[in-house]
């Protein structure tokens, strides 16, 4: 766990290929960091991009180096890299923020500032999205209501992963014990002083985005929130297997009823629907447990969490061994 020193304010950024925006968010976030006048460190992620990012990052730390960069091994993920990060921040605050420059550097001061006044978590909440499509909208909109709706530690509407973090709560964050945490949900969890700051998120300054409409990454996160924070799926289960038997308990009754009174009784078609209906409740059932068996599964493996490759201007953070 790292410890608190003489930096006042790290920013973190996790990304993979992100060559075409980074000179441009270099820029930016140092001139925002410069004007506030503290001593910070500015953390680079990368996910081992394959796109010429981590030499470019390089080169830019023999101009500023207070710039360091931690590079994977292999692809792990934006969540392993956001916790890789914070792990190494030596921040008495840090920033955590995507690097496509759809969450704009200047929003920081503002984040500072409420820090500063006594809030331990500042959290920010899209106003709008530019960009984005609108069935993309409604689907997150959806994917929030419903997560609230089964979840115990519900997440504000259209809160992201831009937020400033006190080093108190930084330190609770990095000493769960989670193999694939939700980042938004765990911030909640924690508790500790928190307000939001609203802004509208621009559109990606370059290249294409990484969480695609119809990609795996949005179907993961949700998933990853609904099983970190709610055992209403398995509710669900239960749920849906008493309404099962239910219904076969009243097919029943009716057959027998049929059959005392010497009526003719359907056959095959129905018999059919039965079996369709309940093996379709079986599979669904055995399908939701089966989710969160596999995050048990995961987590009992207890392997490491990422593998650092490299590190430029980083030491390896304290008590976490030498890759991780």
């Amino acid at each position: 766990m790292t410890t608190q020193t003489a930096v006042e304010l790290s920013v973190v950024f996790s990304f993979r290929n992100e060559a075409p925006v980074l000179p441009e968010l270099i820029r930016r976030t140092m001139a925002v960091l410069e004007a506030l006048g503290l001593s910070y460190e500015i953390i680079f992620v990368d996910d081992a991009s394959t796109d010429g990012s981590f030499e470019l990052l390089c080169a830019a730390r023999e101009q500023n180096p207070r710039i360091g960069i931690l590079r994977m091994s292999r692809r792990f993920g934006v969540h392993p890299c956001v916790l890789a990060g914070l792990r190494h921040a030596r921040g008495a605050a840090v920033i955590y923020m995507d690097a496509d420059l759809q969450d704009p550097p200047e929003l920081i001061p503002e984040l500072v500032a409420r820090w500063r006044a006594g809030a331990e978590v500042v959290n920010t909440v899209r106003l709008s999205r530019a960009g984005e499509p609108p069935l993309k909208m409604w689907l997150t909109g959806m994917a929030y209501r419903v997560l609230n709706l089964l979840s115990d530690t519900p997440v504000p509407y259209n809160v992201g992963e831009y937020k400033l973090l006190d080093r108190r709560v930084v330190n609770e964050l990095i000493r769960l014990d989670e193999i694939d945490p939700f980042f938004r949900g765990l911030v909640q969890w924690v508790g500790f002083r928190q307000e939001t700051v609203p802004y509208h998120r621009e559109a990606r300054f370059a290249g294409r985005t990484h969480f695609a409409l119809l990609g795996g990454g949005p179907v993961k996160e949700f998933l990853r929130g609904l099983l970190s924070f709610s055992a209403a799926p398995l509710y669900l289960a239960l749920g849906l297997g008493f309404l099962s038997s239910a219904a076969a308990l009243v097919y029943a009754g009716y057959v027998i009823v049929k059959k005392w009174l010497g009526l003719n009784l359907p056959g095959w078609s129905a018999l059919m629907v039965a079996i369709l209906f309940i093996g379709g409740m079986i599979l669904l059932t055995n399908g939701l447990i089966g989710l969160y068996l596999a995050r048990v599964y995961e987590q009992v493996k207890n392997r490491p969490r990422y593998i650092i490759r490299e590190r430029v201007g980083i030491p390896p953070a304290t008590g976490s061994g030498l890759n991780y």
